[in-house]
């Protein structure tokens, strides 16, 4: 299954989501990843899967009563599948609805990718660090991928692309939230001259257990640094599209090894499907694992939990 949701998106609403990659493949092991550590680190591209498929799961799966965005995010690193171009232009073809793209900007510096990346509507990379050591801490990126080299690519996308890019800033207590990592990561978003600055916390359970989210006052500090920074710190709210599952024990695995589900979202879907028992049995079959985070429950798969 590539396609996914809608799931409700803090930033892009309500988002059809497209795996093109492999789970877990990515060109960096960031160490606040949802998803857990990256278990296939590349910075090579290919097709993983036949891009004829992933087009007809995105039509096929398109809800009849609207999407905001149909996003290519995928269980790593969008930009490794070489297909990504052909995707996003026949997806506006066939849907015509906005795409957006999701990405850790890693892969810019190669002009194929700034290619296939400028018929989206809106691109959305990240940028944590400010420099090379500090990149190398957060980021853990394949060793062929320097912080120079990165952050030139997205300097050069922002003078080719018209179209929106949206920097988001995941901040990490202790780590690249003190005053100096914030300037420097501030001078970099200066160079690329975005559309718009996000600043996020780790909400969901992360690869390591160590990563905690910034203060309340650290994330005003940060907002104050970066001028007109937005932040995006609270839990996601809204409906998932269930549409495309059976039953909720699908949907609760299919949609919790892509998007970490808090317990009360994970009833919400048993609800749904008029079922009661579902998820009990699954937490005693040990197919769901209670995970705590900052002070919220969460339940991931199984297999998705003991690959972390």
């Amino acid at each position: 299954m590539y396609v996914y949701g809608p799931v409700p998106s803090r930033r892009l609403g309500r988002s059809l989501g497209v795996s093109p990659i492999p789970p877990k493949t990515c060109s960096y092991s960031c160490v606040y990843c949802q998803l857990g550590r990256t278990t296939q680190l590349r910075a090579g591209r290919k097709s993983f899967f036949p891009k004829e498929d992933i087009l007809a799961e995105i039509v096929e799966s398109a809800p009849k009563d609207g999407t905001d965005y149909v996003t290519f995010v995928g269980d790593g690193e969008p930009t490794l599948n070489k297909d990504l171009g052909w995707l996003i232009q026949r997806t506006k073809e066939e849907l015509h609805l906005p795409v957006a793209v999701i990405t850790n900007g890693s892969l810019l510096f190669k002009e194929d990718v700034r290619e296939d990346l400028s018929q989206a509507d809106v691109v959305i990379p990240t940028l944590d660090a400010g420099n090379e050591r500090l990149f190398r801490i957060v980021n853990r990126s394949h060793r062929s991928i320097s912080f120079k080299n990165m952050l030139q690519g997205l300097i050069d996308f922002r003078r080719e692309y018209s179209g929106q890019i949206w920097i988001e800033v995941m901040l990490i207590k202790d780590l690249n939230d003190t005053t100096m990592e914030l300037q420097g990561i501030k001078q970099a978003i200066d160079m690329i001259n975005p559309d718009r600055v996000y600043v996020l916390i780790p909400i969901r359970p992360p690869a390591e257990p160590w990563v905690k989210p910034s203060d309340p006052e650290t994330i005003l500090k940060a907002q104050e640094i970066m001028g007109s920074a937005i932040p995006v710190t609270g839990l996601e709210t809204g409906q998932f599209g269930l549409g495309e599952f059976s039953d909720a024990r699908q949907a609760i695995l299919e949609i919790g090894s892509r998007h970490p589900l808090r317990r009360e979202q994970v009833a919400e879907i048993e609800r749904e499907f008029s079922m009661s028992g579902v998820v009990r049995q699954m937490v005693e079959n040990k197919e769901l694992v209670n995970v705590e985070y900052n002070g919220e429950e969460y339940l991931l798969p199984g297999h998705f939990a003991r690959g972390r």
